[in-house]
């Protein structure tokens, strides 16, 4: 073969990545009929999905000590995990902790390839494991639903398409209202079902609207919000290297392919060009080409070449997890400095967040100088000044807050009522230090207040303290 034959040839084995596989030539949607899946991957995915759709339909439900273990109230900028508040105060916490998230999804990648995609990621699950699993139960195996897609508009036809979309918006219903209970709580979702539309006509529409969308990327948009919307695929891209664990093909077995011929002489790969992989991918890749933004890593592919080969007698693993140096060379794959690198770096954060939330105050408290006098002299000889305390209880019990003057001899004097913080609220508070001109040595100087719930100290806060020139002492 000479060297223009060559370069013609990899050009022509290449082709398919100048497109993909769910748009035609003209730009047009290529709808996709994937094969049912089948085999112990698919066995575990359905396992996990149980698992997965329990959790995700009961967690706004669970609630301890009267609030929820898990809510994302964007609107009241109050998100809770675990049954701890984090308020708009603990934003930087909230930074540090999508660093953190960012850090170990590169490594993940890195390491793993796309794994999270095919088993973890909601689109996917609900997607193939869910809508998918509908489909098949009415419209039957990917050759039924290519048949009943060109069929005309029959009973039969009318019947089918009507029950599997009625389903799949009740489903989509569901979602759109378990989605906002993580946001809103269950408690104000059920008492907008349950009251009047004119009550509540802000949630009825986010709840049509939310319903809408999960109905539309289900039932129609499908494998494109991987493909177009997502961008974790364009970045395996940056992400992924030859080390990287993926859904991969074993060319070196397999090549060179050729169908089954029984008492064949001629030498050949274990690949027979079956084309089952691709059959039942449901992005409609042909997983033989080599790692493409559009495989979602779903296993399915694994399962369905494993089928062939037990027919054929022949070792599974054609198609498995693996990455290019393990195929390439016959080793597995070892740890690289660029995944001790990224591991590093999300120990530290892990460090640095993990340390952030254990000291993470209960209470937040802001002390500032009130505006106007800057001091006031006090009968026997003292001199005070007026401050404003700001309090956020980011609890869910009032608390009882107590100050004492830790850096001075002296007295605190509220204005007004005791402090009593009510739970999940702000509060501001007015109160003199008063001090003994005879302690007082510096114009400016700084004091240290002590804020308590009893006998435990929540916070030290520090302020200036301003006295008259004639009193201080050189």
């Amino acid at each position: 073969m000479s060297e223009e034959q060559q370069k013609a040839k990899v050009q022509m084995d290449e082709s398919f990545r100048d497109s993909i596989a769910t748009i035609d030539e003209k730009g047009k949607r290529v709808w996709m009929f994937p094969q049912q899946p089948s085999g112990r991957y698919y066995n575990l995915r359905t396992l996990f999905t149980f698992f997965y759709l329990v959790v995700f339909f009961t967690l706004p439900f669970i609630y301890v000590d009267g609030h929820p273990l898990f809510e994302f109230n964007v609107i009241e900028r109050r998100f809770i995990f675990f049954g701890v508040i984090f308020w708009p105060q603990d934003f930087f916490i909230f930074v540090i902790g999508m660093l953190t998230f960012m850090v170990f999804i590169i490594v993940f990648t890195v390491a793993f390839g796309r794994i999270f995609c095919g088993w973890a990621c909601p689109q996917t699950v609900f997607l193939e494991m869910v809508f998918r699993r509908i489909e098949y139960w009415i419209d039957g195996d990917f050759n039924a639903q290519k048949k009943l897609r060109k069929m005309p508009w029959t009973r039969e036809k009318i019947m089918k398409r009507g029950l599997k979309h009625g389903i799949y918006f009740f489903i989509a219903f569901l979602i759109a209202n378990t989605f906002l209970a993580y946001i809103i709580s269950y408690k104000e979702l059920f008492r907008i079902i349950s009251e009047p539309v004119s009550s509540h006509f802000g949630g009825f529409i986010a709840i049509l609207i939310f319903t809408g969308v999960f109905y539309g990327v289900f039932a129609w948009f499908r494998e494109q919000a991987c493909l177009i919307v997502c961008p974790y695929g364009r970045m395996q891209g940056v992400l992924l290297d030859k080390h990287s664990v993926v859904v991969a093909y074993d060319y070196v077995r397999g090549e060179p392919r050729g169908k089954f011929k029984k008492n064949e002489t001629e030498a050949r790969g274990d690949c027979v060009d079956c084309f089952h992989c691709v059959h039942v991918c449901p992005t409609g890749i042909d997983i033989r080409n080599g790692t493409q933004l559009e495989c979602v890593n779903c296993t399915a592919c694994i399962d369905a070449c494993d089928h062939v080969m037990e027919k054929l007698d022949k070792p599974k693993g054609l198609i498995r997890y693996a990455s290019e140096s393990d195929i390439r060379d016959g080793k597995r794959t070892r740890v690289t400095p660029r995944k001790i690198a990224y591991s590093a770096l999300l120990t530290v954060l892990t460090g640095v967040l993990v340390t952030l939330l254990v000291t993470r105050s209960d209470m937040e408290t802001t002390l500032l100088r009130a505006q106007g006098q800057i001091f006031q002299r006090q009968p026997g000889h003292r001199i005070s000044n007026l401050y404003n305390l700001k309090l956020v209880n980011k609890t869910t019990e009032d608390i009882p807050v107590t100050l004492k003057l830790e850096s001075h001899k002296g007295e605190i004097k509220l204005v007004g009522d005791p402090i009593l913080l009510k739970a999940e609220s702000t509060g501001e508070k007015g109160f003199f230090i008063i001090l003994d001109s005879l302690n007082i040595n510096q114009r400016k100087s700084n004091v240290m207040v002590g804020v308590y719930n009893g006998e435990k100290k929540l916070k030290t806060v520090k302020a200036s303290f301003i006295a008259p020139a004639s009193v201080t002492r050189h």
